[in-house]
C-alpha cells in the first residue's frame, strides 16, 4: 500500500469512530509501526484534517473538518464530477447551483494534478429530457421540513383528483421525477409523477410521522407492491 493510500485509509478508519481510538489499534490495522502512525497523523493534521488526540490517549476526527488534499483518489474525483454534472443538468435551479458550488469548493482543496481532472476529464452528462413539471425546489423543501402538500393530480388515464400527501422521498429517473408519499385520500403509501401534478401548494402543517419512519416503511414494501397512480 502506497503512503497516499495509507493516509486515505487512516482517514476512513478515524471517520468510523466517534470516540478516540488508541494509536496501537490504528497502527495494527494499517500494518505499520506506531512511529509511522504518528508521522501519518502529523501529516494529515498539517494538510487540514481536524484530528485531535495524543499518544497514549487516542485520536478522534472532529466533525466538520476541512477536506485534506489526499481525501480523494482519481476514481473518487471522477465520481464526484460525474455526479455533480448530472445534478447540474437534471435538477432544479437551486440544486444545480449547489452542485457547481460544491464542486468548486472541493476543487479548492485538491492538489493540482487532481484539480485539473475536475474540468478536463472525459465524463459527460447528456441534456435532460423531462417533461414540464411542478416545482422541485418546493417538493424538496416539503420533504426536508416534513410538511404536507396539497396537490391536484392526474393519473395515467387523465382523471384528476385532489390529494393531501406527506412527501418523504423524491426519485430522479431519466425521463420522470417521482415523489414517494403517504396519501390521505388512499390512506396508504403511493408514488406520484411530478409531471402529472397540475397544482402544488404547501398545506401549512407538518405531517404526524417522521420522514425516516415513512421511508423505512416504503423500503420494506419495495418489490412487494408495484402500485402506481
Amino acid at each position: 500500500m502506497s503512503r497516499a493510500a495509507r493516509l486515505l485509509h487512516l482517514m476512513e478508519m478515524l471517520r468510523r469512530h466517534r470516540q478516540p481510538v488508541r494509536g496501537q489499534a490504528l497502527a495494527a490495522e494499517l500494518g505499520i509501526s506506531l512511529r509511522s502512525l504518528y508521522r501519518d497523523i502529523a501529516t494529515l493534521q498539517g494538510q487540514g484534517a481536524a484530528i485531535e488526540g495524543e499518544p497514549g490517549i487516542g485520536y478522534v476526527l472532529r466533525p466538520g473538518f476541512t477536506l485534506p488534499p489526499l481525501m480523494f483518489s482519481e476514481d473518487e474525483v471522477e465520481a464526484l464530477v460525474l455526479g455533480s454534472r448530472w445534478v447540474a443538468e437534471h435538477s432544479d435551479p437551486a440544486l444545480q447551483q449547489a452542485a457547481r458550488a460544491a464542486l468548486a469548493r472541493i476543487g479548492a482543496v485538491l492538489p493540482p494534478a487532481l484539480r485539473a481532472g475536475l474540468d478536463d476529464n472525459g465524463l459527460l452528462v447528456g441534456p435532460a429530457r423531462v417533461e414540464a413539471e411542478a416545482d422541485l425546489g418546493l417538493l424538496r423543501a416539503a420533504i426536508r421540513q416534513e410538511q404536507k402538500l396539497d396537490i391536484a393530480y392526474r393519473d395515467a388515464a387523465g382523471q384528476r383528483t385532489r390529494r393531501l400527501i406527506w412527501p418523504f422521498a423524491l426519485g430522479f429517473f431519466e425521463r420522470v421525477r417521482v415523489v414517494a408519499a403517504w396519501c390521505e385520500l388512499r390512506q396508504d403509501l403511493r408514488s406520484f409523477r411530478v409531471d402529472r401534478m397540475d397544482r402544488l401548494e404547501p398545506a401549512g402543517e407538518r405531517y404526524p410521522l417522521r420522514r425516516a419512519a415513512l421511508l423505512r416503511d416504503w423500503r420494506a414494501r419495495e418489490g412487494i407492491t408495484a402500485d402506481r397512480n
